[in-house]
């Protein structure tokens, strides 16, 4: 697959998650039970910003497009551009913000699974909205979105983190 191939597919992927929720949001509308609050426009902007560096090489202690990104590197970098200061480390990302139960995650939260032993056995991604997320997942690999329901991911899932209001 040619890597031309590869962000067309990502893509189609993100704009058939838009279409979802903007008929899941219409739903809520004919609903009786009352509308959540309206995401905050920098979460969304944080999510679209990380979105554009899908495809981005991963690399350990990167943190900028041009070098590529590790886990951490992504978050703190889609977070910078919009004025938001984050930590840089993993261990701090998972302190950060406001603690939010599995069921009130939205767009642009910080998830934080527990991958391996120890305080480097962390790994971050950016909440996409979805039930997706974005991350820089390991050496060889790409920045990619992926879905939390993936049995790996939803049980190493040990944390999420609020930094937008």
């Amino acid at each position: 697959m040619t890597t031309i191939s590869i962000i067309c597919r990502h893509i189609l992927n993100f704009f058939i998650l838009v279409c979802i929720s903007l008929v899941l949001t219409a739903c809520g509308f004919f609903s009786s039970s009352p509308l959540p609050p309206p995401l905050p426009a920098k979460a969304h902007k944080v999510v679209k910003t990380a979105y554009t560096q899908i495809g981005k090489q991963y690399r350990l202690g990167g943190s900028s497009p041009t070098s590529g990104f590790d886990c951490s590197g992504l978050i703190w970098w889609a977070y910078k551009q919009h004025g938001i200061k984050v930590p840089r480390i993993t261990s701090d990302q998972a302190k950060i913000g406001k603690s939010i139960p599995r069921k009130k995650m939205r767009s642009g939260d910080i998830m934080v699974f527990r991958t391996a032993s120890g305080p480097r056995g962390l790994h971050t991604g950016l909440y996409a909205g979805s039930r997706s997320f974005i991350h820089s997942p390991r050496s060889g690999k790409k920045v990619c979105m992926e879905y939390i329901d993936n049995s790996y991911w939803k049980k190493n899932l040990i944390a999420i983190r609020r930094v937008t209001k």
